[in-house]
C-alpha cells in the first residue's frame, strides 16, 4: 500500500514537471506570435509547488534526502540505531506540523471560498491540495520507516543507502 503512496507522489510530480515545462514552453511560442496566456507564470509557480511537495516521500523512501550518512555510518550500532530514532522522531513531529497545517490551510480556504488573486482566479484549495497531499505522503513516509526503525528492521532508505556505499 505504501509503495503505491510513493509510486504515486512521484508520478504526480513528473506529470506536474511535464505540464510546467509544457506551459513555459506554450508562453514562450505564444510571446514570439505576439499572444499572451494569461496567468501562465501563476500555473507555473502553482505546478513548480506540486513538484515539489508530490516528489518529497518517494524522494525520502529512495534515500534522497540529505543525510549524515558519513558521520552515521561510523557510530557503532546500537548508538546509530538510537541516533536513527530520534532523527526520525524529530523529522515526524515536524512533518506533522506541517502536514496538519497544510491541510488545515486547504480546508480554510474551501471553507471561506477564497480564490487567487491572479488574471484568472481559482479556487485556492485546488492550488493548495498537491502541498497537503504531499505533505501527508511524506509523514506517512517518515512514520513507515520511524515504525521499521522501532521494530528493528531497516528502512528503505537506508537500505539504498547501504548500497551506495
Amino acid at each position: 500500500m505504501m509503495r503505491f503512496v510513493y509510486s504515486f507522489s512521484a508520478w504526480g510530480s513528473g506529470v506536474c514537471l511535464i505540464a510546467m515545462a509544457l506551459l513555459i514552453l506554450s508562453q514562450i511560442a505564444a510571446r514570439f506570435l505576439g499572444v499572451i496566456i494569461p496567468s501562465s507564470e501563476d500555473f507555473a509557480g502553482w505546478l513548480l509547488s506540486a513538484t515539489i511537495f508530490f516528489g518529497l516521500a518517494y524522494t525520502f523512501n529512495t534515500g534522497g534526502h540529505i543525510r549524515l550518512t558519513i558521520l552515521l555510518g561510523r557510530l557503532p550500532g546500537k548508538i546509530r540505531r538510537y541516533s536513527e530514532i530520534f532523527a526520525l522522531l524529530i523529522g515526524l513531529m515536524i512533518v506533522g506540523f506541517l502536514s496538519y497545517y497544510t491541510a488545515f490551510t486547504v480546508y480554510e480556504s474551501y471553507d471561506f471560498d477564497d480564490v487567487t488573486d491572479t488574471y484568472l482566479p481559482m479556487p485556492l484549495w485546488i492550488v493548495q491540495m498537491p502541498m497537503a497531499l504531499g505533505s501527508a505522503a511524506l509523514f506517512l513516509a517518515f512514520l513507515e520507516s520511524f515504525v521499521l526503525v522501532l521494530l528493528g528492521k531497516t528502512p528503505t532508505y537506508m537500505t539504498l543507502e547501504q548500497e551506495e556505499i
